[in-house]
């Protein structure tokens, strides 16, 4: 049994307070959990998925403060096949946190109100280490457009590692404002990189509405960087291109087609290739039933000279070259 196929599982807080003249007090501390066997998520933090307080102005838009979602997440993830049928159409390991894998505490953000349709937000996260004012630091920015059935964003996000080094110099994982998007049991394809200098990941995506039918498209470059204290010595490359279609068969029901390509370059030539489907029904207006699945394979080499191994969104590795996931849930939003 799992939890949170199409989205997380959570629970939480959120209110406000009327300031006047436009202006309100606000607050989110949201907690993310196991459905299926009670555990806290995101490392056993108990507000782990959000927790800000902030300001919000009808004029001048939205300043919070504390551990929150990336700029890209936000605006980007909003019009790719993963807000709509979630891990399963996400990228491959999730080496471009479109699957938001990863949130950014210690973080300073700024989204602005909607001008004509267009919208950004921008980022920045201390990184707290004394006498290293760039250290463990985080920074981010997306912009948004959306007319009728047009959706267009794109972003970029940048975060250094604070990780301690070992007695032969190099660092020890990944530590920093932003959380990891590696899983330290190795079960997810980029583990080799935890001791990156830092990561940086570009994104752009597109939908267009026709009717009962959409279709969108987008591109990702993640990138890990390699210096001195790294236990790898070339940066490392994922490219990603995506394709999904989705279609309202009817009020109640959604159904969804997507590809993923994703290639490797650097340190591995680890290519791969997923299909995925999803169908939706909605029971209610907080609560519907849902069938995902993809298949993916991988081909080529990692960086230690191994065959490449499938990982479908951020799922895991799946110890050979091919993996099949399906999923059939129950969803209830309250």
């Amino acid at each position: 049994m799992g939890s949170g196929n199409l989205q997380g599982s959570r629970f939480g807080l959120k209110g406000s307070e009327d300031l006047g003249g436009g202006l309100k007090a606000i607050f989110q501390l949201e907690n993310g959990f196991n459905s299926a066997s009670g555990a806290l998520g995101q490392g056993g933090r108990m507000f782990g998925r959000q927790a800000f307080v902030g300001l919000q102005s009808d004029q001048y838009g939205t300043l919070t403060l504390g551990r929150q979602y990336d700029p890209l997440v936000d605006l980007v993830q909003a019009v790719t096949a993963d807000n709509y049928f979630g891990s399963v159409f996400a990228t491959p390991g999730d080496v471009d946190n479109n699957d938001n894998s990863l949130r950014v505490s210690n973080a300073i953000k700024y989204t602005s109100p909607v001008w004509g349709g267009l919208q950004f937000e921008g980022m920045y996260a201390l990184g707290g280490v004394a006498g290293a004012t760039g250290k463990g630091q985080t920074w981010a920015a997306a912009a948004a457009y959306n007319n009728g059935p047009l959706g267009l964003a794109a972003g970029y996000f940048h975060a250094n590692n604070s990780a301690p080094l070992s007695t032969a110099g190099v660092r020890t994982g990944w530590a920093g404002t932003s959380d990891a998007i590696f899983d330290g049991s190795g079960a997810f394809i980029n583990n080799a990189y935890t001791s990156s200098s830092s990561i940086g990941i570009a994104q752009v995506a597109g939908q267009y509405a026709f009717g009962p039918v959409t279709f969108g498209l987008g591109y990702s470059n993640a990138q890990y960087k390699a210096d001195a204290n790294s236990a790898f010595g070339t940066n490392q490359k994922y490219n990603t291109g995506r394709a999904f279609v989705t279609y309202q068969a009817s009020a109640p029901l959604l159904l969804g087609l997507g590809y993923i390509y994703t290639k490797g370059s650097g340190q591995t030539d680890a290519k791969y290739h997923q299909v995925s489907l999803g169908a939706d029904y909605s029971l209610s207006k907080r609560t519907d039933v849902y069938l995902v699945g993809a298949y993916q394979h991988a081909s080529g080499k990692n960086a230690d000279g191994s065959d490449a191994q499938a990982s479908v969104g951020s799922y895991g590795i799946a110890g050979k070259s091919s993996q099949e996931i399906v999923a059939l849930g129950l969803r209830h939003k309250f």
